[in-house]
């Protein structure tokens, strides 16, 4: 009788950490779940590999003839496999009326190309420019976010397939806000206007509007051996393109030099403390 009881004791007691391990197990199960949801103006970018960069060579040394200080592709060789964490990346570019709310919370200066710290309302949906790399880094931390980094910003950019473009490969002006020849003057363009060039995590504007700028400084991939003095701790990564022509070219050249430019592996680069009038931002967040 006392070893009867002794063995319900245990099976009772068995039976409540097998409840207790189980309700673990559920929380545990919804917190990856409510990780996994990002902010509703945010984009998931799940956990994975992705082919960062490109093995392709400017053999002939176009870049060179054209003008240019470093051949095509050269900073962005050789193409290597990244592996990253899930993450979250805003589904457009920051806005000037997001950009506001930033400044009248926190007294940051406004961009310098607001007349008396105001924008015209009609471009309260286009992206922000004229922003630092500090400004940007700024209003993401303000937001609870952060800059992308560079391999972020690229695989949200051309997803897990290694695509040439968000939208595939075959370049395609008409999806995105791109120069279509060498003017002198543009403009950006309310972000989101552009749906068929979302990239395959549902990302508006990777390509075109405004270049963006990312957390990473530019350095020379793994493997890559160029000497570059610009590679180091000096120029932050931008990504993305944006609305001002890419030179002033033929016709035909001009396709070609903008079909190069607008790759999602394309990387430019400047100075942290510049701003630029085709230079604007979106914010990231890792997913815990």
């Amino acid at each position: 009788m006392i070893q009867f009881n002794a063995d319900r004791k245990k099976v009772s007691i068995m039976g409540i950490l097998c409840r207790a391990s189980l309700a673990v197990l559920i929380i545990g199960i919804a917190a990856v779940h409510a990780r996994a949801e990002p902010p509703s103006d945010m984009v998931a970018v799940p956990a994975g590999k992705f082919i960062m960069g490109t093995d392709l060579e400017d053999r002939d040394g176009e870049a060179l003839m054209l003008g240019l200080p470093d051949p095509w592709y050269e900073d962005e060789r050789p193409a290597h496999e990244v592996i990253l964490p899930l993450f979250f990346i805003d589904r457009y570019e920051v806005t000037h009326a997001d950009y506001e709310k930033f400044v009248e919370a926190t007294e940051h200066p406004a961009p310098p190309d607001w007349i008396g710290g105001e924008y015209p309302p009609e471009r309260a949906r286009h992206p922000v420019a004229h922003v630092s790399w500090h400004d940007a880094r700024d209003y993401c931390a303000w937001k609870g976010r952060r800059l992308p980094t560079e391999a972020e910003w690229e695989k949200a950019a051309r997803g897990p397939d290694g695509r040439i473009y968000p939208w595939g490969n075959d370049f395609d002006p008409d999806r995105a806000h791109l120069a279509r020849k060498a003017e002198m003057f543009g403009a950006t363009a309310p972000v989101g206007r552009f749906k068929d060039g979302r990239s395959p995590y549902g990302a508006h504007d990777m390509i075109g509007n405004v270049w963006e700028w990312t957390e990473s400084w530019y350095e020379a991939y793994p493997g890559n051996r160029t000497a570059n003095e610009k590679f180091g701790e000096q120029l932050k990564v931008m990504r993305g393109l944006s609305f001002v022509a890419v030179g002033h070219y033929p016709e035909k050249l001009y396709a070609k030099v903008s079909s190069i430019v607008a790759r999602a592996s394309f990387r430019s680069y400047d100075v942290p403390e510049a701003r630029l009038l085709d230079v604007g931002f979106r914010c990231a967040m890792s997913a815990k």
